[in-house]
């Protein structure tokens, strides 16, 4: 992928949408782009956040600690943003990401990430949909669970 497509992608993706393209294309510059394997870890539960990921291709599982074991939350592909919680927060990393398939992803620095956000506070509000949509749907799902067990 050229750093125009990356562009693009960046371009495509709600949190990024309203930014200028050269910005973008700084932004893709100083990202490192990373390959990983099946079943390969970007960040594990637990791990201090030194950085965000933008899945530019393929697939990954979200993965919480439970007593069972570990327990997918979530589904990423391509478009989606990874890790900010940690960064953002400043509180260790809240799952696990594992690459299903082959996954690549860009890897944004934790300064170059805030950087973007002191730049642009429109990310901040795309930031805080996003996690409250997340939070949502953990809602819906722990509402099910309990009346499942109660069932």
């Amino acid at each position: 992928m050229s750093l125009n497509e990356e562009v693009e992608l960046l371009k495509n993706i709600p949190l990024f949408a309203k930014i200028e393209p050269s910005k973008l294309k700084l932004l893709a510059f100083t990202s490192e782009r990373l390959s990983y394997a099946d079943g390969q870890v970007l960040f594990n539960q637990g791990d201090s956040g030194d950085a965000a990921y933008i899945i530019i291709g393929g697939t990954a599982s979200v993965l919480i600690d439970t007593d069972d074991g570990k327990l997918e939350v979530a589904q990423l592909s391509k478009g989606d943003v990874v890790g900010e919680i940690a960064i953002l927060c400043d509180v260790p990393r809240t799952a696990t990401v594992q690459a299903k398939e082959s996954l690549t992803t860009l890897k944004i620095s934790k300064e170059a990430f805030f950087r973007l956000v002191t730049d642009f506070p429109q990310i901040a509000v795309e930031i805080m949909r996003e996690l409250a949509a997340r939070l949502e749907q953990t809602n819906i799902r722990l509402r099910a669970a309990l009346s499942d067990k109660d069932g």
